[in-house]
């Protein structure tokens, strides 16, 4: 767990965090080892390690709320909550006082086959600016380092670094240049690909901010 700024963040596994203020969020719970209990749940996209259901049903209860991709939505068909909200890109919606706006996420150079993206950009996958608690944390999803980058500002970057599915530690800090976080966190790694080795390159890399 560390404290940043006004939040309290573990980084779980992969890409998952848990951010705890005023609410408890989690983001793409994958590899949960306990239950918690959820006031907000935010997916990024549909894929197994993005959208567990073995996973989300160790933090959701009753009164949580998921907002999702809309390429979520049929996944999530029998997932009982207070409320599902899906939001495509550029999408916004409050939650228990907490800002919640949806932003592109896709890829420009990593490819399945020739011409086909892992994640394509009309796909309707997308990365996440939360703000609460007077901090705006922005996770990025599973992305490239991409235009829309530039438009982006936050306290708290949480940036894929592993390459092959997302950005190479180099491409992540490009984007934390471009972003200009105060901090940023590196993510997607250590668990289907990518080590330490490339957070701790992304950290080398990075000038403009402070890395956790």
């Amino acid at each position: 767990m560390m404290k940043l700024f006004n939040l309290e963040f573990t980084r779980i596994a992969h890409d998952t965090f848990r951010i705890a203020g005023s609410k408890i969020v989690y983001i793409d719970p994958f590899k949960v080892s306990k239950r918690d209990e959820a006031d907000i749940v935010l997916l990024t996209h549909e894929h197994f390690d993005h959208l567990s259901l073995e996973d989300l049903e160790k933090v959701i209860v009753p009164k949580t709320t998921i907002v999702a991709s809309p390429l979520c939505e049929e996944g999530l068909k029998n997932v009982k909550v207070k409320e599902k909200r899906f939001v495509g890109p550029n999408g916004k919606v409050t939650v228990g006082g907490v800002e919640i706006e949806a932003v592109p996420a896709y890829n420009v150079n990593k490819f399945r086959e020739p011409g086909k993206p892992f994640h394509p950009k009309d796909a309707q996958g997308v990365g996440f600016i939360l703000k609460m608690d007077d901090t705006t944390v922005y996770h990025a999803g599973d992305t490239d380092f991409i235009p829309e980058m530039s438009s982006i500002r936050c306290d708290v970057a949480l940036l894929p670094v592993s390459g092959t599915y997302v950005m190479t530690a180099e491409e992540a800090a490009q984007a934390a240049a471009t972003i200009k976080p105060k901090i940023a966190v590196p993510m997607h790694y250590g668990a289907i690909v990518g080590s330490e080795t490339d957070a701790q390159k992304f950290k080398s890399l990075v000038k403009n901010c402070e890395i956790v």
